[in-house]
């Protein structure tokens, strides 16, 4: 299947759970991510949710990173829809976000980050038994991820399709998908 059509059927069928079903999927994700072993990592990059997409609640995560390890700087992105570039800022909390245009939550007065970074949980709306991801179509993760030697983890509501057909040299594999019901190694 051809990502353009992938995006619609993703979208669709998403938009089509359930309250009760998002919040549970939402746990499951939650109890993937806590399993993983985090002594290795320093720096943690993650998406802010599009709670109006049902994107994964990344919020639990962070909740759970703060109480869990404090030691994890967290970094969250700012997109620049002109460039189609992200710059990565530190988490300050809650209080720090504001709605862009788009509808997505980002960082106000959070400082730049340009150091390295361990991990990165990047937002899909689908992606194949292969390890490629279909996003919004904009790029910001690939421009992103082509330049950094970090772990790539996507997130996922729902399970792996079986493949994207239009995969191109510019899409970034991830390592790990993480669904509600298991962590994929790629």
């Amino acid at each position: 299947m051809l990502k353009a059509e992938i995006r619609k059927t993703a979208l669709k069928d998403r938009l089509a759970i359930s309250d009760e079903e998002y919040e549970s999927l939402n746990k499951g994700l939650l109890y993937q991510f806590a399993a993983r072993d985090f002594s290795a990592v320093k720096t943690l990059h993650i998406f802010l949710p599009i709670k109006e997409k049902k994107e994964p609640n990344t919020f639990l995560l962070i909740e759970w990173l703060v109480e869990n390890h404090p030691e994890i700087k967290i970094i969250v992105p700012k997109a620049d829809f002109e460039t189609a570039l992200m710059t990565h800022h530190e988490y300050l909390g809650v209080a720090d976000l504001q709605k862009n245009l788009y509808n997505i939550l980002e960082p106000q007065k959070g400082i730049i980050h340009n150091g390295e970074v361990d991990l990165v949980l990047i937002p899909l709306l689908a992606f194949d038994a292969q390890g490629f991801r279909v996003g919004y179509g904009k790029g910001f993760y690939d421009r992103f991820l082509e330049n950094i030697n970090a772990q790539k983890i996507g997130l996922s509501l729902s399970p792996a399709i079986d493949k994207i057909d239009d995969v191109n040299q510019h899409d970034i594999r991830l390592d790990f998908c993480i669904t509600p019901t298991e962590t994929i190694k790629f």
